[in-house]
């Protein structure tokens, strides 16, 4: 009956110990009132009428109008309450993600760029009020998806990323890098970002990575860069054989310097992911840097419960009134 119900001044609440005080007054007054005959039998009287019993119902309804109207002091009422948001500052990032042969490696599992698409993924359903768009890069960079509100967009197309044979070998990174600047640059976001990630050497393309980052800071584009891949030796592709690759131990070999002088000169940081629980703290942490600012608007409905107790005590009080002096009238 009360599900829901909060009693605004629960204070009133400690009446209700009255009515038991109530009810052992009344048996004990009921008692004194009685009075006792004793006989050798009790055969040839008549049983107690059953109006005698029932006017014990008149001293229960006044209970029940009491304890009615103590609920009803304590003011239950319900509240409903609805919320609204309003994004103040929307961020639109784009996502460079190297697919070259080498992000095929099992120094992360099960190799590089599988390990970055379940992190990624895992980024973008946690921005929810952002827009994404996705470019790959390899010896060349094209845009996978623009920028979009549309995370179902997203996801699905960062699920299709793999490596093909499409786009050129080689890292173009001032290519990717590049390609999203152009592709973020006209966003009236109050914050743009890139998250550039490789795993290897600028050793393609022809726009220079330095030229890519002027292009960034004109434009106000802050870029993150990671640089993906174990220190030391990695289990990489190193040649195909009837269409399947075969592995070797080779040297990873990451331009850190260069990562790391895109992310300065942008404003933003350089990030280094070793094995799969560091890539996702990168996210993480890069997730954490870069908030949408979030407006949330409630709206509380308090609906009063109190009337409808008041009514029924009201009722039981007439009613108990009427009972005691006409129908019982006899019998009390």
């Amino acid at each position: 009956m009360f599900k829901g119900v909060d009693f605004t001044q629960n204070e009133f609440l400690w009446l209700l110990l009255l009515v038991p005080v109530l009810v052992l007054w009344y048996v004990i007054k009921l008692k004194k009132q009685t009075a006792q005959l004793s006989i050798s039998s009790v055969q040839g009287f008549q049983k107690n009428s059953i109006w005698s019993t029932l006017k014990h119902l008149l001293f229960g309804l006044r209970m029940l109008a009491v304890t009615l109207v103590v609920l009803a002091l304590a003011r239950p009422q319900t509240v409903d309450v609805s919320s609204k948001t309003k994004t103040t500052r929307g961020i639109d990032i784009v996502m460079a993600i190297d697919v070259s042969a080498s992000m095929l490696a099992k120094d992360l599992k099960p190799n590089r760029l599988e390990a970055l698409k379940n992190v990624a993924g895992d980024f973008i359903k946690g921005r929810p009020n952002d827009r994404i768009g996705l470019v790959e890069y390899a010896g060349e960079s094209y845009t996978k998806t623009p920028i979009t509100s549309d995370k179902g967009i997203v996801l699905q197309s960062l699920k299709t990323i793999k490596y093909n044979t499409v786009i050129t070998g080689g890292t173009a990174i001032g290519m990717g890098l590049a390609t999203a600047v152009n592709r973020i640059k006209d966003s009236k976001a109050k914050s743009k970002i890139i998250i550039l990630l490789t795993d290897g050497v600028n050793n393609a393309g022809f726009i220079d990575p330095q030229t890519a980052s002027e292009l960034a800071v004109e434009y106000g584009i802050k870029t993150y860069t990671i640089g993906l891949g174990t220190n030391g030796m990695a289990l990489s592709p190193i040649a195909i054989r009837n269409g399947v690759f075969q592995y070797g131990k080779i040297q990873v070999e990451i331009d850190e310097e260069l990562l790391k002088e895109i992310a300065e000169v942008t404003g933003g940081r350089y990030f280094r992911a070793t094995n799969n629980r560091k890539l996702k703290e990168i996210y993480k942490e890069i997730d954490a840097l870069e908030k949408t600012e979030v407006e949330e608007f409630k709206f509380y409905n308090y609906e009063e419960k109190f009337r409808p107790l008041i009514w029924v005590a009201l009722m039981l009080i007439v009613f108990e009134f009427l009972m005691r002096f006409t129908l019982f009238r006899s019998f009390i």
